[in-house]
C-alpha cells in the first residue's frame, strides 16, 4: 500500500465529500450517508496526526505549510471590498439620518457576561482559554455587550440610539457562499430608554426597510410577531412554563423544516404533549397584517391571557404607526416567528428575502399566501436534523461535525431584531448582588446581516459592471518621464479631492502607463507632453468600459483626447458628468 502523504488525503477527503453531495442529490438512504461522512471524520484525523507530528509547532522538518483560512472565515479580494465597503456606508449614513450615535465594544467579553443569554444557541459561542485569570469568549452578538456597556454606566441613560457596526463569531457549521460564516459582520441599532409605548419599535422597523431599499436587495419581507402573543399562545395551548422557552426554538425552526418535522421536535426530544403541539399548530399557520390581529381580538382564550392581550394591544398600536412610516406592505404578521434568543421580551422581527429560504422548500417563503393548515412542505432539499442526529449517534459520529451541501441551504434572515426590556437590569442586578434593587432599562433594536446581504448584492453587483476601484484619474508622460511634473500633478489632484495615482517609474512607456490605468479602471488619462506643458496644457482622455457577455471590454476609441488649461484641470475634472455621478459606485 502507498504511503499516505496529506495531498492524497486531501484529496480522498474532497472525493468523499463530492460522493456525501451527489448521494444527498440522490436522496439516498441516511445511514449510507453517514458511513462515508463516518469515512470523512477518519480521513480527518488521519491528515491532522499527519501534520501535527514531528517538531515543537506541530509540523514536520520541511512540511509544506497549508495556506487556507480558519474554517468559517475568508479573505475579500480589492473588488469585494469596494462592494462590502458601499454596503457598510449606506448602511451608516441610514443610521445617522435617524439620530444614532456610534458606540464600539471590546470583540471579546468575559465569558459570564455572555453566559445564559442564548438559550440553545450558546454551544455556538467561542470560547477562549484563561488569559491572565479571566475566562473570555469572543463576542456572538452586538446586543450583549451593548447592555453589558449600558449596565456598567449605570443604567441611567434613559433615552439614546447608539449604533455598533463590528465582526461577531458564532461556531456554527459555516455556508460560505450564502454568508453563513463563523466570522462575519453585523451593524447594529438599538434605542434604549422608557419611552411611550411602540414608538421607537415602529422607528426601528422603518430604518430596516429604508436600509433594505437603499442596497437594492429585491423584495423583502419584514415578518413580525410579539413575544408576549406567543407566550400567551403557549400558555392557552398547555405547555408548562418551564418549556416555553425550548418551545419557542423549536416554533422557530418552521422556516427551514415542515410542521411534521417541528412537531416530533417537540414532542419527542422536548416531551410536549402531542395535544398541546397540536394546538399550537393551529395558530402558527397563520400570517398576515392588520387582519390577522382582528381575529387573534376575536379569540375569547387568547384574550382572556394576560400576556397575549397586552401583546395584540401593543401590535395594534405598531400597526397604526407602521402605516403613516409608509412601510406597511413591507410587514407580515406571522405567529411562527419565535426568535430563538432567550432575552427578548416584546415585538420580534426578522427580514428575509426569496433566497432567505432553501432551494424548494416552499413552505418558508413568506411572499406566499397563508395558508390553511399548518406548513407540511417538501423538505427533501433540507433534511429532518433528528433524523440526521439519529443517523450520527448509529454511525458513533456525534461529535463530528457535519458537511453542508451548500446548493441545498437558503440565505436566512438578513435582518432581525426585537425589544429586550430586561437585559440591562439582569447585568445591574448581577452587579449589585442579591437581594439588592439594581436599575433597570428597556431597550429594543435591529441587528442587519452584512455578510448575508453582501451575498445577494454581490452577483448584482458584478452584473451591473459596478467599478472595482475608486481611482478616477490616472497621470502618465508621453515621451521624457516628467516624474516630477507627474507628481506635482497627482498631488495637486490628490488636495482637491480627486483620487489619483501613477506608474512607479522614472521613464515609463505610454502603453505600460495606460495598461496600468485600464487594470484599475481609471476613466481619466491626464497625459503630460513637454511641449504642451511649456503652453500651460494637458491632454485628457475619458476612458470607458462596456459589458460584453457578462464581462467588462474597454471600449476603443479614436479619440486622442481634448486639450484642456493645466491651472482649469481641477474645475474641469468636477463638472464632469462621471466626477459627479461617482459616489454610485457604477462603473461607466
Amino acid at each position: 500500500m502507498a504511503t499516505e502523504t496529506p495531498e492524497t488525503l486531501q484529496a480522498e477527503i474532497a472525493a468523499q465529500n463530492n460522493l456525501i453531495n451527489d448521494l444527498r442529490k440522490q436522496q439516498a438512504d441516511n445511514v449510507l450517508i453517514e458511513e462515508h461522512r463516518k469515512r470523512v471524520g477518519e480521513l480527518k484525523k488521519a491528515l491532522a496526526l499527519l501534520q501535527g507530528g514531528g517538531s515543537k509547532d506541530g509540523k514536520k522538518k520541511g512540511e509544506r505549510l497549508l495556506l487556507k483560512t480558519p474554517k468559517g472565515t475568508r479573505d475579500y479580494g480589492p473588488g469585494e471590498m469596494f462592494c462590502r465597503e458601499h454596503v457598510e456606508r449606506v448602511v451608516k449614513e441610514c443610521f445617522t439620518t435617524y439620530g444614532g450615535a456610534c458606540l464600539d465594544t471590546p470583540v471579546f467579553e468575559r465569558k459570564d457576561i455572555l453566559a445564559g443569554k442564548y438559550g440553545e444557541d450558546a454551544k455556538l459561542i467561542f470560547d477562549l482559554k484563561d488569559q491572565g485569570g479571566e475566562e473570555l469568549a469572543l463576542r456572538y452578538d452586538h446586543t450583549v455587550p451593548l447592555a453589558r456597556y449600558l449596565a456598567m454606566n449605570g443604567a441611567i441613560n434613559t433615552q439614546s440610539k447608539l449604533w455598533q457596526v463590528g465582526k461577531v463569531y458564532r461556531r456554527d457549521n459555516p455556508v460560505m457562499s450564502k454568508g453563513r460564516m463563523r466570522e462575519f459582520s453585523q451593524a447594529d441599532f438599538d434605542i434604549s430608554g422608557v419611552w411611550d409605548p411602540m414608538i421607537p419599535d415602529a422607528e426601528l422597523i422603518s430604518l430596516l426597510c429604508t436600509i433594505l431599499t437603499r442596497l437594492e436587495v429585491g423584495e423583502f419581507i419584514v415578518k413580525m410577531n410579539h413575544r408576549k402573543i406567543l407566550d400567551g399562545i403557549f400558555e392557552v395551548c398547555g405547555v408548562p412554563p418551564e418549556k416555553i422557552r425550548t418551545i419557542s426554538s423549536a416554533v422557530d425552526k418552521l422556516d427551514k423544516m415542515a410542521w411534521a418535522e417541528v412537531k416530533k421536535e417537540m414532542t419527542e426530544e422536548k416531551g410536549l404533549d402531542p395535544a398541546a403541539a397540536d394546538k399550537i399548530g393551529e395558530y402558527v399557520k397563520h400570517k398576515g397584517g392588520p387582519e390577522l390581529l382582528e381575529q387573534l381580538k376575536a379569540d375569547e382564550a387568547l384574550m382572556a391571557n394576560a400576556s397575549a392581550k397586552h401583546g395584540i394591544e401593543e401590535m395594534g398600536i405598531l400597526f397604526a404607526l407602521l402605516k403613516s412610516y409608509k412601510v406597511l406592505d413591507k410587514i407580515s404578521f406571522d405567529l411562527s416567528l419565535a426568535r430563538g434568543l432567550d432575552y427578548y421580551t416584546g415585538i420580534i422581527y426578522e427580514a428575509i428575502v426569496e433566497a432567505s429560504a432553501p432551494p424548494g422548500f416552499k413552505s418558508a417563503n413568506a411572499f406566499a399566501s397563508s395558508s390553511s393548515a399548518p406548513s407540511t412542505g417538501d423538505t427533501s432539499a433540507a433534511p429532518a436534523p433528528s433524523k440526521k442526529k439519529a443517523a450520527k449517534k448509529a454511525a458513533g459520529q456525534e461529535d463530528e461535525e457535519e458537511e453542508i451541501d451548500e446548493s441545498q441551504v437558503g440565505v436566512g434572515s438578513i435582518a432581525a431584531g426585537g425589544r429586550y426590556d430586561n437585559l440591562v437590569g439582569m447585568f445591574t442586578a448581577a452587579a449589585a448582588g442579591d437581594g439588592k434593587k439594581a436599575p433597570g432599562l428597556p431597550c429594543v433594536g435591529v441587528s442587519i446581516g452584512l455578510d448575508r446581504i453582501f451575498a445577494i448584492v454581490w452577483p448584482k453587483w458584478v452584473a451591473k459592471g459596478m467599478r472595482s476601484k475608486e481611482t478616477m484619474a490616472y497621470v502618465m508622460a508621453a515621451g521624457d518621464g516628467l516624474l516630477q511634473e507627474r507628481v506635482e500633478l497627482v498631488q495637486e489632484l490628490r488636495e482637491a479631492g480627486i483620487k489619483t495615482d501613477f506608474l512607479f517609474k522614472n521613464k515609463p512607456k505610454l502603453p505600460a502607463q495606460f495598461a496600468a490605468g485600464e487594470r484599475d479602471e481609471v476613466p481619466f488619462a491626464i497625459i503630460l507632453g513637454g511641449d504642451e506643458l511649456k503652453q500651460g496644457l494637458v491632454t485628457v482622455k475619458e476612458q470607458k468600459w462596456e459589458l460584453v457577455d457578462g464581462k467588462k471590454a474597454k471600449i476603443e476609441s479614436a479619440d486622442k483626447g481634448v486639450k484642456v488649461k493645466r491651472d482649469e484641470l481641477v474645475q474641469w475634472l468636477k463638472q464632469t458628468s462621471t466626477f459627479q455621478e461617482w459616489s454610485s459606485g457604477r462603473w461607466l
